[in-house]
């Protein structure tokens, strides 16, 4: 029955709502006028005591309904009923009294109490108020007694709150029933019906409604505060979501209602550095631009910030077809969009096709070049030493040579911190390949070489993120090698942009190191993942708990701690996020005699000679097991464990 008549009552029309409200009011005004009598003389007042005051009543009716329609109080929506309304019915109350009192004086009606106007105006008040905020509250009891909506809470109280709390009570998901917010001015204040309470009282309102989910309104908070919440609310059983940034709300690209999952960027705190425009036009700006790897996760974000900066000619070079489409039809609407007058130039190739990519050069005369095309999975690069070696190492000397000879500006080798001491053939092979270009640039005298080393980037291919995301809402377990291993991280679009800018300050020959903040243990991101999405981690100290995080082991050619420099020997640069790293490199004729080695070995499948030669280049690289070296490709392949890479 109580259903019901929510159900009925809310497929009214607006209009026949408002026709109860005025009816309602109809009865109500009068009876306050009487009300108000009563209170002032006692229980003696009759209705004959009246009838020379009878016109009062049709006439302060009339008046206050045509006052209360003028302040729009017929206009508001009583179930969502706020401090406005109740302040719009206080001010018409308070006018009604002040007719009423004008009246009074002006006919000089005798017997008259002069306070009745002043008891008139309270009573109205209470009446009228009380009226919509019963309606208010009925309508919220059903919904939490009588309907399946699951109660949240919002965190943030401010204007995105009240947005995100209008838009979640017109759908049929979520009742919002309480917010928190960390200004105390708003503590112990309702706003648009809902309580403020402090964030010291979230365990107390977390059991008291039952919630399970908690929403983040805070569209304009820094990466730090949004981190502070985030740590505060970690220990509580709810799933935490947040709204868009304000920038794609304000922008139309998303909706405030719009919620998401907590990215690890929150969970980190780094609030990236403004990139400084100068830096970004000065390799950029009416250039000719080539991107290798321009498909994937490094290079599609390169191709997107190199865009601002409108070059000539960006050429998109990259070896997987679907890449390279899906690229340049993003880019194609962003150029038609924004009307840039860069050309556009997808090339299907890969840069150990020495024929295509100096045909390249030949045909673009390309004046700047980033060098993203890699392998990067450890365990596949570890079971595939040649291919690694091929496309890592030959692949950046055919590019960078072609960018000698052919005299571009610009050359800018995308390192990682798996080059430093390397365990792993995919981080010696990356190595090699920054010992490449420091020969070339030690030599060259029109293109100025150089190289930018940084860690992990959130959502790239291979990201534990994603997959960590995957295994919870599979109910678990979450995997992970070690209890112990530790990564550093940083966004894709930071990492790109602070690339941008380091190639542009190089000389010739710079190692450039990304500051990458503190280094995360992956197990202790995995455990907050789990409990920011409403689960408990199961342990030996928690066995009732709902997802278990499970460890698999280090793979081949994998190390629990990664570094970003070999030495002690850096200095820092113009730039707070970008510092500069002086490390050794071997002579080109040394180089040149190692790949032709390489290629000696690879012919005859001899990969014990392979890691050797390695060795030899990169006197750093350590394997971490030399059991690897007596395995055959296959071999390898078959012994590498079925988990998720990291």
């Amino acid at each position: 029955m109580i259903v019901k008549f929510k159900r009925h009552y809310l497929e009214l029309k607006r209009s026949y709502k408002k026709l109860i409200m005025l009816a309602a009011d109809i009865v109500m005004i009068p009876f306050s006028l009487y009300f108000a009598w009563v209170l002032r003389l006692g229980d003696a007042v009759r209705i004959q005591d009246l009838q020379s005051y009878w016109w009062l009543f049709p006439l302060i009716t009339v008046v206050a309904i045509s006052t209360f329609i003028r302040l729009g109080l017929y206009r508001a929506i009583v179930r969502f009923i706020g401090s406005r309304a109740i302040w719009a019915i206080f001010k018409g109350s308070a006018m009604m009294a002040l007719v009423l009192w004008s009246v009074a004086f002006l006919t000089r009606i005798t017997g008259f109490p002069r306070s009745v106007p002043i008891i008139f105006g309270l009573v109205l008040f209470l009446f009228v108020s009380a009226s919509r905020l019963s309606v208010r509250w009925l309508y919220q009891w059903i919904n939490r007694n009588y309907t399946r909506k699951e109660t949240v809470a919002i965190y943030g109280a401010g204007s995105s709150g009240q947005q995100l709390i209008n838009a979640l009570r017109k759908g049929h998901e979520y009742l919002p029933v309480a917010f928190f917010d960390d200004n105390s001015v708003l503590w112990k204040h309702s706003v648009d019906g809902a309580y403020v309470y402090s964030p010291e009282q979230l365990p107390s309102v977390i059991k008291e409604f039952g919630i399970k989910r908690i929403l983040l309104a805070m569209p304009r908070a820094t990466k730090q505060e949004r981190k502070r919440v985030l740590d505060l609310l970690e220990p509580y059983p709810v799933h935490v979501q947040t709204t868009p940034s304000f920038p794609d709300i304000v922008s139309g690209a998303a909706k405030v209602d719009q919620l998401k999952e907590v990215e690890l960027e929150d969970l980190l705190g780094r609030d990236p550095v403004p990139p400084k425009k100068a830096l970004f036009d000065a390799c950029l700006k009416h250039k000719r631009v080539v991107v290798t790897g321009a498909g994937g996760s490094i290079g599609s974000e390169l191709c997107r910030q190199i865009l601002t900066s409108e070059p000539s000619v960006l050429i998109l070079y990259e070896r997987s077809e679907f890449a390279l489409y899906a690229i340049e039809q993003e880019l194609s609407r962003v150029i038609h969009d924004a009307g840039l007058p860069t050309q556009l130039v997808p090339i299907l190739g890969s840069v150990c096709n020495r024929q295509r990519v100096w045909a390249l050069f030949e045909r673009y005369r390309v004046q700047t070049v980033y060098h993203a095309a890699a392998f990067k999975h450890v365990p596949i690069v570890e079971a595939n030493i040649y291919e690694g070696i091929r496309n890592n190492v030959e692949g950046t000397q055919i590019m960078a040579e072609a960018a000698q000879a052919f005299k571009a500006e610009r050359f800018v080798l995308i390192s990682t911190d798996k080059a430093v001491r390397p365990t792993n053939v995919m981080g010696a092979t990356k190595r090699f390949a920054e010992q490449v270009v420091q020969s070339l640039a030690a030599e060259s005298e029109h293109t100025v070489f150089s190289m930018v080393r940084f860690g992990n980037v959130l959502g790239s291919s291979g990201s534990v993120v994603p997959l960590f995301r995957k295994q919870i809402a599979e109910g678990g377990p979450v995997t992970v090698t070690h209890k112990d291993i530790t990564r550093f991280f940083m966004t894709i679009p930071e990492a790109s942009q602070l690339v941008i800018q380091a190639g542009a300050m190089a000389r010739g020959g710079e190692v450039f190191v990304l500051d990458m903040g503190e280094p995360v243990k992956i197990a202790e991101m995995a455990a907050k993942m789990i409990e920011l999405s409403g689960y408990a981690v199961k342990s030996e100290e928690n066995p009732e708990g709902d997802i278990e995080i499970v460890y698999r082991g280090l793979r081949p050619g994998e190390k629990l701690y990664e570094e970003l420099l070999i030495g002690d020997n850096v200095t820092g640069t113009s730039h707070p996020k970008i510092m500069m790293a002086n490390e050794h490199c071997v002579s080109s004729d040394l180089i040149k005699a190692a790949l032709t080695e390489m290629k000696v070995a690879e012919n005859k499948m001899d990969y014990s000679a392979g890691r050797a030669i390695l060795k030899r280049l990169v006197p750093e690289f350590q394997p971490s097991s030399d059991l690897v070296d007596l395995l055959s490709e296959t071999q390898v392949i078959q012994a590498m464990p079925n988990i998720p890479l990291q």
